[in-house]
């Protein structure tokens, strides 16, 4: 942990995180240390003067919440961060409601801890610093509207242009970057994550795949259960240490708005959301966007790419717009090249340079290299997450 010196209060169900804590803050930091009942007990009367409040528990949810409200409404701008061991069994939400920031998942390494208990701060503060590059989460509530071909094709399209980037397969269980860039697995996202000790550049690099583009990929677990390996605290982490090191870092997800997508959309500067001129995916697609919408994103920082956009489905041009409240930013037409570029294991924008569909990606990598990096987010809020957890439940 970097932060500047703070002063910390601790109300700590059974010294749980205590030890973990201290490790995790800079040495010489004041923590006062007090049990989770005598915290509940004295109100916000013990928390004169701190800079951030930490509550941990495992079991005494009701004792933790009832100090979570009191130090919300005492100082509502001092950052609240949750330590628990075991099940939450419905705790999370319930926290958030109460005000807490964040939330964190005991055991963790020290540098896991204070990269979060930094965060907590400098959103509190107004204070989080842009990295130098900008992110790109890729979206798409409905399965097989074409995320990787367009995060793939995004990724290798930049780094033709002559900009570094690296690609992250975050579809933990079934990621198939790898298999659209012809690159062979020998290290994945969960390796980085079981490897232990500190995170940084030069150890996160160790873990990329190289596609002779130029560009890299953190690519998805061999199989579905090694992604339980892989925490929100964790890819945070690795987001931060990318987003420093690369031009841009691209992110392929799941079909879903699962705790791992939203670190990554928290972490972005820039969305992508992908539909299919379908009616179940266009449906899909405008849900996706409300919930953006009601999250409080910015949708300048949205692009809305079509893929399939000129399929003869009897649904115009005229209809989309008028069902998702706006025009795609960019159309993809169908392109029998596609399924060639991926049989073949190339983006198209390699395979077939020439095809309407690698001129399609050529303008969404045109986008990305002329707007400006917006935060995602018009400011990280405890309803918006709160909303983000309800459709992850």
């Amino acid at each position: 942990m970097t932060t500047q010196r703070v002063q910390v209060y601790a109300a700590l169900e059974g010294g749980a995180g205590l030890e973990e804590l201290r490790e995790a803050l800079p040495v010489g930091t004041p923590v006062r240390a007090v049990s989770l009942a005598e915290a509940a007990r004295s109100g916000n009367e013990l928390q004169h003067g701190a800079d951030l409040i930490i509550v941990g528990c495992s079991e005494a949810h009701e004792q933790a919440l009832q100090v979570i409200s009191a130090a919300n409404t005492h100082r509502a701008e001092r950052p609240i961060v949750v330590l628990y061991q075991g099940t939450p069994n419905g705790f999370l939400e319930r926290a958030f409601d109460a005000g807490a920031d964040d939330l964190v998942a005991l055991p963790q390494s020290a540098g896991q801890l204070g990269f979060a208990l930094e965060k907590a701060l400098a959103r509190r503060r107004g204070a989080v610093g842009s990295p130098s590059g900008g992110m790109i989460t890729v979206l798409g509530p409905k399965g097989g509207t074409g995320k990787t071909v367009t995060s793939s094709n995004l990724a290798v399209g930049l780094a033709l242009e002559g900009k570094t980037s690296v690609l992250v397969d975050l579809d933990l269980q079934f990621g198939d970057v790898g298999l659209a860039l012809g690159l062979t697995p020998t290290k994945t996202i969960y390796d980085l994550a079981r490897s232990g000790g500190t995170l940084d550049g030069e150890k996160i690099d160790g873990f990329l795949a190289d596609h002779p583009s130029g560009a890299k990929a953190l690519l998805a677990p061999l199989r579905p259960d090694q992604a339980a390996a892989v925490g929100t605290t964790f890819l945070r982490e690795v987001f931060e240490i990318l987003r420093s090191r690369y031009d841009f870092v691209v992110v392929d997800t799941p079909p879903a708005f699962s705790p791992e997508v939203i670190t990554a959309v928290d972490s972005s500067s820039h969305l992508c959301m992908v539909g299919m001129l379908d009616a179940l995916s266009l449906k899909d697609t405008k849900i996706g966007l409300e919930t953006l919408a009601e999250m409080g994103y910015d949708p300048r920082a949205i692009t809305l790419v079509l893929n399939r956009a000129d399929s003869s489905v009897g649904i115009t041009q005229e209809d989309v717009r008028h069902l998702l409240g706006r025009a795609p930013d960019v159309l993809v037409g169908s392109d029998r090249a596609i399924p060639r570029a991926l049989t073949s294991g190339q983006p198209i924008v390699v395979a077939e340079p020439k095809s309407k569909a690698a001129r399609s990606y050529g303008t969404l990598v045109e986008r990305y290299l002329s707007v400006p990096a917006l935060p995602a987010a018009a400011s990280p809020d405890n309803g918006r997450r709160r909303l983000l957890l309800r459709k992850a439940s």
